[in-house]
């Protein structure tokens, strides 16, 4: 995932609603009302609106635009689990071919994470993409919790793949397996009803 590059901020105007775009504290204050908003739904006045301009800027723009405000959240909050489970799914589609075969080849030390993970056998890169897609579709609703436990299982498998087809470079594996233990956390909270 190293080659990641940080998407630009919204243009003027998307968030004026919301926040000041020069006060890093109101942006952060943004991401996490809008995480929260996509994943809870809209409850106050202005918010379904809100929701709409924002699922627009995603179609038009990509969703790295909103992602960027959820990048510097803490691990085990709703904007933090989001931005893993945006840059797993953007590692994966810039690159399917390895993401499967990392996958491929993790499967075989993680059993159990594979059989929450859900890719079909064999898993191509169309596959792992699509079960990406999957995870990060299944964000909004009822069932947050076990996007998340999907993804933490997805990403196990393939830092575990990762592991063993790059021993040279253990830090970008562990950085995997320290994502699966976030969003694991994430989805523990999210079923006891303490993530915000």
């Amino acid at each position: 995932m190293t080659e990641f590059r940080r998407p630009s901020l919204p243009g003027p105007g998307l968030f004026e609603s919301v926040a000041d775009e020069s006060d890093p504290a109101a942006m952060a204050a943004a991401g996490h009302r809008i995480a929260n908003l996509l994943v809870r739904g809209p409850h106050a006045p202005g918010d379904s609106e809100l929701v709409e301009r924002v699922l627009h800027l995603a179609d038009e723009e990509g969703l790295g635009v909103i992602a960027e405000l959820w990048s510097h959240a803490a691990p085990e909050t709703i904007a933090g689990a989001l931005w893993r489970l945006y840059l797993l799914r953007a590692w994966v589609h810039r690159q399917p071919q390895r993401a499967a075969q990392e996958y491929a080849t993790g499967r075989a030390y993680a059993p159990v994470h594979e059989m929450l993970a859900g890719v079909v056998d064999p898993p191509g890169p169309e596959e792992v993409a699509h079960l990406v897609d999957t995870v990060v579709r299944g964000i909004v609703g009822q069932d947050f919790d076990v996007a998340l436990d999907r993804a933490a299982a997805f990403a196990h498998i393939v830092g575990v793949g990762r592991g063993q087809l790059d021993a040279e470079d253990p830090r970008s594996a562990a950085k995997l397996l320290d994502m699966a233990l976030h969003l694991r956390s994430a989805a523990s909270l999210e079923r006891l009803g303490r993530l915000h």
